[in-house]
């Protein structure tokens, strides 16, 4: 256990000393000596995860370090974001001039992520979390020239301090109430506690789950204090692609890890339902207004994050880390592939479409619900039935819609791709229920309160995002609509609010004659 522990450990302990070599390194090798580096801490990861031990220690220092499927899976996936991004950041930050300054930062938030990953000890968890944050905050401001970007990091510098005293109020409450900073004795006791009846969480755990809620909703940037992650696009791609395909999962790696213990606080279970659906529904809707690929990623992003949390809060664990692993993948191609998205968006709207026919909805419909009932009968599924309705309003949308794509879709080729999707859920599903074997027994029954409410908001996005795209001509979609450009204004109080809590000095725009002077000399300098 020893030898597991010391390389999971070397991995946050080399890419830190890799921050601190690189600002001082030649800037033409850095990025071949890190993407080499990367490869090694792969190698000592595989190693990390087959030398984990089967039984356990009571050697203090190993027992510092989390062996579990959960970090151990979610490790390899910030590993492997890490190499592309590394790999990605040498070709498209070359000639920068502060890039030694953003090796040392994208490092060490790399360093901090995987810190947080292997802890198994609150104090070490929360100096990580905090740690992600700080370095996080530099890479955001990489262009402190720019106004926009140094207004988002500002609100963002504040929102986290929040999230983090938060999480250390919470894990101050459960030391206090069980005297132990070891995470994984904490997961053991909850657990026990749900499966035996003598047992009951006490009011210091009921307040640690609302506030470990309450941190989860803020670092996964759902409303209304979502704005920062809208406007932070200006940061270069690849930290865009860190922050919506890493970091901004924390919260959810947060839900998922505590779950025995959130599962079993009402309070948090329906704060989480609430907020997390709202921000769903909300943002999916606002990202359809917006033209920038990047906002709409952006938009996209705390939607996702909303629907990932709601999955926690419905007790589906095993589909929250699935999504997150997806999401992660997905977003950091997309923000990687920004460039060819412009052109693809572009064909996509020029493309000639047709609207679906009320014969095509309800043959679309039927059979997308008909997948749904075969998986649920071949999984013999128990539990919440609101994520099986948000698959049948997925595929209804993928099957009624074949003709609006750049190239018509058969029916049959669609409904075979319908097919392979319900199959290649349901086998992944069950397959990720394995990591998690703590989070069985956890979801909610079907049909309860809970899975009522994020049926409806499945239901209403779905009329309302086809409203929108059919109906847009009318009245009352087009004053929708205007609503969803200006984001419902959520942001502008929060903005008006943080500027007035703690004033920040916003740099000055070069005015456009200054500026082209300035580019007219710097010309003149270049081809003397």
């Amino acid at each position: 256990m020893l030898v597991s522990s010391l390389l999971f450990f070397s991995i946050p302990l080399s890419l830190a000393l890799a921050g601190w070599w690189a600002l001082q390194a030649p800037k033409e090798k850095v990025g071949a000596i890190l993407l080499r580096l990367s490869l090694v801490l792969i190698v000592v990861y595989i190693a990390g995860v087959a030398l984990r031990p089967t039984l356990s220690t009571e050697m203090p220092v190993a027992h510092l370090i989390s062996f579990s499927n959960l970090s151990a899976v979610i490790l390899g996936l910030v590993l492997f974001m890490a190499l592309i991004l590394i790999k990605f950041s040498t070709n498209y930050m070359a000639g920068e001039a502060r890039l030694g300054f953003y090796w040392r930062w994208l490092l060490n938030t790399l360093a901090a992520v995987t810190l947080v990953l292997i802890s198994n000890h609150l104090l070490m968890f929360w100096l990580g979390w905090v740690a992600i944050s700080l370095s996080l905050h530099k890479l955001l401001t990489f262009y402190p020239q720019r106004p926009r970007a140094v207004l988002a990091a500002h609100k963002k510098f504040l929102l986290a301090r929040l999230a983090e005293l938060l999480l250390l109020g919470a894990f101050t409450l459960l030391y206090l109430q069980h005297g132990t900073l070891f995470i994984d004795y904490l997961l053991a006791h909850f657990v026990q506690v749900k499966f035996d009846s003598a047992l009951v969480l006490t009011p210091f755990d009921h307040f640690a789950g609302v506030l470990i809620a309450l941190a989860a909703l803020i670092k996964c940037a759902q409303l209304p204090v979502h704005g920062w992650l809208m406007q932070v696009v200006e940061a270069p791609t690849p930290i865009s692609a860190l922050l919506h395909a890493g970091v901004i999962n924390l919260g959810g790696v947060l839900l998922i890890l505590f779950a025995p213990l959130f599962i079993q606080v009402p309070l948090a279970q329906w704060l989480v339902l609430v907020v997390a659906g709202g921000s769903t529904v909300i943002c999916a809707l606002i990202m359809t207004t917006r033209i920038s690929v990047k906002v709409r990623l952006a938009w996209s992003t705390s939607a996702q994050m909303g629907l990932m949390l709601l999955q926690c809060a419905l007790g589906l664990f095993e589909l929250a880390l699935l999504h997150l692993i997806a999401h992660s993948a997905y977003k950091a191609y997309a923000f990687l592939n920004a460039g060819n998205a412009v052109n693809e968006d572009m064909q996509r709207r020029l493309a000639p479409s047709k609207n679906p026919s009320r014969l095509d909805w309800f043959l679309a419909g039927t059979f997308a619900t008909v997948f749904v009932l075969i998986a649920i009968t071949a999984l013999e599924y128990q539990g919440a039935w609101s994520i099986w309705v948000l698959l049948i309003v997925a595929l209804t949308l993928l099957i009624a819609q074949r003709s609006g794509s750049n190239n018509k879709t058969h029916l049959l080729t669609i409904l075979g791709l319908a097919a392979l999707v319900i199959v290649s859920y349901s086998l992944m599903k069950t397959l990720i229920a394995q990591f998690i074997p703590s989070s069985s027994g956890l979801s909610v029954a079907s049909l309860s309160m809970a899975d009522i409410w994020v049926a409806s908001l499945f239901i209403s996005l779905f009329v309302m995002s086809n409203l929108l795209r059919y109906q847009g001509h009318k009245a009352a979609m087009q004053r929708i609509s205007i609503a969803l450009f200006a984001g419902l204004y959520l942001d502008e109080w929060l903005t008006r609010l943080t500027l007035k809590l703690w004033p920040v000095r916003l740099p000055v725009r070069a005015k456009g004659k200054v500026l082209a002077v300035e580019q007219e000399k710097n010309l003149k300098e270049l081809y003397q």
